[in-house]
């Protein structure tokens, strides 16, 4: 069991294999590494916690909840990075980070920069998406709402 000070839940524990490593880290937070993988007491986010820094945390969610139609293209090194020979792979989890605004209305997921996860080797990298359909604020209650399965 790993003890993390976590930003949103205090101290806690967790298994060791929530642990995930972006060697890279994340987009503007490149200096850090490692992470775990938290589900939310509201479902259907996660969190992503630094291990290195308690106040750097990320809300996340799975675009399939709210755009079954969200297959993002990347490019292959980052599936190289990933060791992972496509997205379909079932050891891919991917995600995108959340935006959480004063109006939660306008709650907003990044579908550009989606943040795969190897969840057998345990690594990540938040990747550019190359289809460009996809930007970096989708209103996650408006698409649940109204244009489900739409074509992007």
């Amino acid at each position: 069991m790993l003890t993390v000070n976590t930003k949103a839940y205090g101290t806690i524990e967790v298994d060791e294999r929530q642990k995930i490593t972006f060697s890279n880290g994340l987009f503007g937070f490149e200096n850090l590494h490692e992470f775990v993988l938290l589900d939310a007491q509201q479902q259907p986010f996660y969190w992503l916690q630094s291990l290195e820094v308690k106040e750097t945390a990320f809300v996340m969610i799975n675009p399939g909840v709210f755009r079954t139609d969200y297959h993002p293209e990347i490019i292959s090194a980052d599936m190289v990075d990933l060791q992972l020979e496509n997205l379909k792979d079932p050891s891919a989890l991917i995600f995108a980070i959340v935006t959480i605004p004063e109006n939660q209305q306008k709650m907003s997921a990044n579908l550009q920069g989606p943040v795969i996860i190897n969840k057998e080797k345990k690594i990540g990298k938040q990747s550019i998406t190359i289809d460009s359909c996809w930007k970096t604020k989708h209103y996650i209650l408006e698409e649940l709402a109204g244009s489900r399965g739409k074509a992007c």
